[in-house]
């Protein structure tokens, strides 16, 4: 049985990243509501400790874990590390004299506790002293029932409030006013406020950039040149080849240097990572960081569709799929306006090409939604288990790169 896991950012209400859910399947057939909750809490738990590892999945961020009844009063969670997880108590989960001990004695030990997917009902009342955050989900909640559990558990200013499937900046906004905490979906990466914007010089070059990188045969002195007439890309070029994460004993000592050491590849996912840094500002780095993966785990999908020699127009693709977040605009216009290939507009734009279907699946894994993941994986000729790894290697790679930029 493999050990399948997605997560979802959690942000504060600076958009600051809080933690990550994780999403657990035991098989991408077993999806919920079919799967075994018992048995998907007690591998997350032996995945999390022995296969991908709590630090590789979540990054040093707080790690939000479902618990089954079951699996608490068992004690799973004092398997993992009080200061690394939030205990998450299922929906499903009753109260009762046996669940309260378990939970008191997690609090007593320091361990975050969650109510998930939670709506007030009085039986739970003298649980509320012994919980940290209450999840509530925006999306499939009444109005009446947000507004019983928020005055249910006004009083207790222990606990916060987690506004889960907030999709939308006006969501978003509306959540902040009701007084949630933290929020969990993907609103931070969709446009805010849709309107035309004119690149500014710094993002012209490095548009330009990535289109004379990502040439079959690139000329690596015209690279060069561009580089050169931009001090603060060239410091930034030369601080990132001795960043690290190439472990290179000899300094760098000339731009010519630097471009031929990173080579075409690496060249693309560097111009690659300005592109986003450049091309978000004020935004959430989360974004920055889903882009990069997006671009990374589009570019190891290329090789298991049998198109290696395509791996470039992958990687941009991905790393432009979040453009119109990045500067709240329309993305067709946009992308129209940047000099890419057919192929690369045909995929964000008409969302048509095998280029497309690796966007697709990228974004059903971000979301944890299985069996839409494993039909991609079918457009694409690929079986689910050769890509599994790949997200996680590139979410890793992802943040490697984000730590040597910025």
């Amino acid at each position: 049985m493999g050990f399948f896991a997605a997560r979802q950012p959690i942000l504060d209400i600076n958009k600051a990243l809080f933690g990550y859910e994780l999403l657990f399947r035991t098989s991408l057939d077993n999806v919920f509501p079919d799967v075994d909750q018992e048995q998907a809490t007690s591998k997350m738990v032996e995945g999390l400790q022995f296969d991908l590892g709590l630090d590789r999945i979540s990054e040093g961020k707080l790690a939000f874990i479902n618990f089954t009844e079951q699996s608490l009063l068992a004690g799973y969670p004092e398997m993992l590390p009080k200061e690394k997880i939030v205990v998450e108590i299922l929906e499903t989960v009753k109260p009762s004299n046996s669940l309260y001990g378990a939970l008191k004695k997690l609090r007593q030990k320091g361990y975050i506790l969650a109510l998930d997917d939670f709506i007030h009902e009085p039986q739970w009342t003298p649980f509320y002293k012994l919980i940290d955050i209450v999840k509530i989900d925006y999306l499939e909640t009444s109005k009446e029932d947000i507004q019983k559990t928020i005055e249910a558990v006004r009083e207790y200013p222990n606990i916060k409030l987690l506004a889960e499937k907030v999709e939308t900046t006006a969501e978003f906004k509306k959540a902040l006013s009701l007084g949630f905490h933290y929020f969990q979906g993907y609103f931070f990466s969709r446009p805010e406020v849709i309107r035309s914007v004119a690149l500014t010089p710094g993002q012209t070059s490095i548009t330009t950039l990535m289109n004379k990188i990502s040439a079959p045969e690139p000329d690596f002195d015209e690279i060069t040149t561009l580089f050169e007439l931009d001090v603060t890309l060239s410091f930034k070029l030369l601080r990132y080849t001795q960043s690290a994460i190439f472990k290179r004993r000899n300094p760098i000592k000339t731009i010519k240097q630097a471009v031929l050491v990173l080579g075409k590849a690496e060249l693309e996912r560097f111009v690659g990572l300005l592109f986003a840094a450049q091309f978000s500002g004020g935004k959430p780095e989360e974004l920055i960081r889903l882009s990069m993966q997006r671009a990374k785990f589009c570019e190891l999908l290329a090789v298991h569709c049998k198109q290696n020699n395509s791996s470039s127009s992958a990687f941009l693709m991905g790393m432009l799929s979040l453009i119109d977040a990045m500067l709240d605009t329309d993305l067709n216009s946009i992308i129209n306006d940047l000099p890419l290939s057919e192929e690369i507009k045909q995929a964000l734009t008409e969302n048509q090409g095998w280029l497309a279907d690796c966007l697709m699946l990228c974004k059903h894994f971000e979301k944890g939604d299985w069996q839409k993941m494993e039909s991609s994986c079918k457009n694409l000729n690929i079986t689910y288990t050769e890509i599994l790894e790949e997200y996680v290697r590139a979410g890793i790679w992802a943040e490697e790169r984000i730590r040597a930029i910025v």
